[in-house]
C-alpha cells in the first residue's frame, strides 16, 4: 500500500513538472489595455476645442469606439488559448475491497488480495498542431487591429464633418447676428424718416416686415448650432467636454495640390480596411494550414503502475487513429475555398479604394473651382452693391425695392460662400478619409 501511495505521488509531480516545463511558451503576456480614460471632472473637461482636440478626444472617449477596441484583447486570448498544449491524464483505482466485510480491512489484505491501479498518460500533437493554432490565432488578431484601425478612420471623418457642421453654424449665426444688427439701424433712420415725413407708412412696414427674416435668421442659426454641439458631442463621449463647450476655429480654404496617382499610391499604403483585406488572405492561409495538419493523427502514450496480490507491475501503452475514414477532408477544403473568398474580398476592397479616391479628387477639385468663383468678384461685388443700395436708400437716392433686393442678394452670397468654404473644408476630409491619413501631400 505504501508503494502504491509513492507511486501516485510520483504520477502527480510528474504532471506538475510537464505544467511547469510548459509554462513559458504557453503563459503569454496579457495584452496591454487601450487608455480608457476615467469620467472627468466637470473642473478638468475641455470647455472649447480644436479639430484637433475633437479628433484625440473621440479616440479616448468614444464608447462604440471603445467596445470595438475589446475586439483586439479578445483576439489575444485567443492566442493564449491556442498555444496552450494538451493536459496529461492521471488516472488510478482500487478494487477488490472489502466494502461490506469491513472486518477483513487490514494491512496484510490490501498488500496482498486488493489491487490497485495508477497511470498517467498524455497526447502528443504531431504536425506542430499548436505552432499552427498560434500562428492562426495572430493572423486573425492582425485582421481585428487592422479592422479597428478602420472604424478609427471613420469615426475621424464623422468627428471632422461634424466639426465643420459646428463651424459653419457659428459663422452663419455670426452673419446673422451682424446683418440683423446693421438692419436695425436702417430700420430706425427709416422709423425717423416716416416720423419726418419723407416715408410712407407702407414702406415702413415693408422695411419692419423684412426685419422678421432677420430675426428668423438667428433664431435658427443659434438651433443649428446647439444641435451641431450636441452632434460633435455625442462622437467625443458627454463627459470629455463641459457642458457649454464650444469649438475653435474659422472656415478656412487652403490649396491642396496633389496628383491623384500619387493619391492612388498613398491609399494603397494607408488604408486600414485594404491593410485588413490583405491580411484576410494570410489568415485563410493559415486556417488551410491548420486545417492541414489537423489531419494528422495524434499519438496518446501512457504508463501504468498496478500492484495486485503483493506484486507490483508496470504497463506502457501507446495508440493512434488509423486515418482511414475521417482526413479532415472537408475543413480542408473549406478553407481552401475561404482563401478564394479572401482573394476576391482583397480585390473588390483594391476597387473600391480606387472609386474612393477617384471620387474624393474630383469632388476636392469641383468645390475648388466654387471657392475660385466666389473669390474672384462674386463676394466682393455682392458686398459692394449692398453698401451702396443702402447708402443711397438712406439718402432717398434710391428706391425701397432696390434696397431690399440688394440686401436679399448679398445675404444669400453671403450664406452661399459660407456654405462653399464649408463643401471644401468637407472635401478635404472626404480627401483624408479615402487615403486613410491625415497627412495630405
Amino acid at each position: 500500500m505504501r508503494t502504491f501511495l509513492t507511486v501516485v505521488a510520483g504520477f502527480l509531480a510528474l504532471a506538475s513538472g510537464l505544467r511547469a516545463q510548459d509554462a513559458a511558451p504557453q503563459d503569454l503576456p496579457s495584452a496591454p489595455v487601450p487608455p480608457r480614460a476615467n469620467a472627468p471632472s466637470q473642473s478638468s473637461v475641455a470647455s472649447s476645442i480644436t479639430l484637433d482636440d475633437a479628433l484625440r478626444l473621440a479616440l479616448q472617449h468614444n464608447h462604440a469606439l471603445l467596445a470595438l477596441r475589446s475586439t483586439i484583447l479578445q483576439s489575444q486570448a485567443q492566442e493564449v488559448t491556442a498555444n496552450l498544449r494538451p493536459n496529461p491524464v492521471l488516472a488510478w483505482d482500487a478494487q477488490f475491497l472489502p466494502i461490506f466485510q469491513p472486518d477483513q480491512f487490514s494491512g496484510d489484505y490490501l498488500d496482498n488480495n486488493a489491487q490497485f491501479d495508477a497511470g498517467v498518460s498524455y497526447l502528443f500533437e504531431r504536425g506542430k498542431k499548436r505552432q499552427h493554432r498560434l500562428q492562426a490565432a495572430k493572423d486573425a488578431t492582425a485582421v481585428v487591429r487592422s479592422q479597428v484601425s478602420d472604424s478609427e478612420r471613420q469615426l475621424a471623418f464623422s468627428v471632422a464633418q461634424q466639426f465643420i457642421n459646428v463651424l459653419l453654424a457659428e459663422s452663419t449665426l455670426a452673419f446673422a447676428q451682424q446683418d440683423l444688427e446693421s438692419f436695425q439701424k436702417t430700420v430706425d433712420i427709416s422709423e425717423s424718416r416716416f416720423h419726418a415725413g419723407d416715408m410712407s407708412e407702407g414702406d415702413l412696414l415693408k422695411i419692419k416686415l423684412q426685419l422678421l427674416q432677420f430675426q428668423s435668421d438667428v433664431s435658427a442659426a443659434k438651433l443649428a448650432r446647439v444641435q451641431a454641439l450636441a452632434g460633435l458631442r455625442q462622437f467625443l463621449g458627454f463627459e470629455s467636454v463641459a457642458d457649454d463647450y464650444d469649438v475653435s476655429g474659422d472656415l478656412d480654404y487652403q490649396t491642396m495640390k496633389a496628383t491623384l496617382p500619387d493619391l492612388k499610391t498613398m491609399a494603397a499604403q494607408s488604408r486600414p480596411d485594404l491593410i485588413a483585406a490583405q491580411q484576410g488572405v494570410t489568415a485563410a492561409r493559415s486556417q488551410l494550414a491548420l486545417a492541414e495538419v489537423n489531419g494528422k493523427q495524434d499519438l496518446t502514450a501512457g504508463m501504468n503502475y498496478t500492484h495486485t496480490a503483493g506484486v507490483s507491475s508496470a504497463a506502457f501503452a501507446f495508440n493512434i487513429p488509423l486515418a482511414v475514414f475521417d482526413r479532415n477532408q472537408g475543413e480542408i477544403a473549406r478553407t481552401r475555398y475561404a482563401i478564394t473568398q479572401s482573394q476576391e474580398q482583397l480585390s473588390e476592397t483594391a476597387q473600391q479604394v480606387s472609386t474612393d479616391v477617384v471620387d474624393a479628387y474630383e469632388n476636392l477639385r469641383t468645390n475648388d473651382q466654387i471657392i475660385q468663383l466666389y473669390r474672384g468678384g462674386y463676394v466682393d461685388q455682392a458686398k459692394q452693391s449692398r453698401d451702396i443700395s443702402e447708402y443711397a436708400y438712406r439718402r432717398g437716392a434710391a428706391s425701397l425695392l432696390d434696397y431690399l433686393d440688394s440686401e436679399r442678394t448679398y445675404r444669400a452670397n453671403q450664406l452661399a460662400y459660407r456654405q462653399a468654404l464649408a463643401n471644401y473644408m468637407l472635401a478635404v476630409e472626404q480627401l483624408r478619409q479615402a487615403l486613410g491619413t491625415r497627412n495630405l501631400p
